[in-house]
């Protein structure tokens, strides 16, 4: 299965990144090999508007069923609800870390956004 993890750096043993929308890189998973792929999200790090809803549409584009973050707002938090990804909030740790918690059952499936629109 793939999955998207929200990150500080370019591996797994890099930081989770808590900002969906504005992390600099989402880490595209391989459950079951561990292999990944780094997306540089640069383009919305400083994006005026629309951030997550672009972000969520990569993700989508990348063929992830579940994100791991740490704040989705509720924009992003539809798109992906629309494209049937499962969003993860409040993961911590490195990537490593978010993604054996997903593995072992040590998450909890988000029923809505956890962060208000920026209006």
């Amino acid at each position: 299965m793939k999955i998207a993890v929200t990150s500080k750096g370019i591996d797994l043993e890099s930081e989770v990144d808590p900002r969906f929308g504005r992390a600099p890189y989402i880490l595209i998973v391989d459950t079951d090999t561990l292999e990944f792929e780094a997306v540089d999200n640069s383009q919305n790090v400083n994006a005026f508007k629309g951030a997550g809803i672009q972000a969520a549409t990569m993700v989508s584009d990348k063929g992830a069923s579940v994100l791991l973050t740490g704040y989705c707002g509720p924009k992003a938090f539809v798109t992906l609800e629309a494209a049937g990804i499962k969003v993860v909030n409040d993961s911590s740790g490195t990537v490593r870390d978010a993604v054996e918690a997903f593995k072992d059952g040590r998450v909890t499936f988000a029923t809505a956004a956890n962060k208000e629109a920026h209006w």
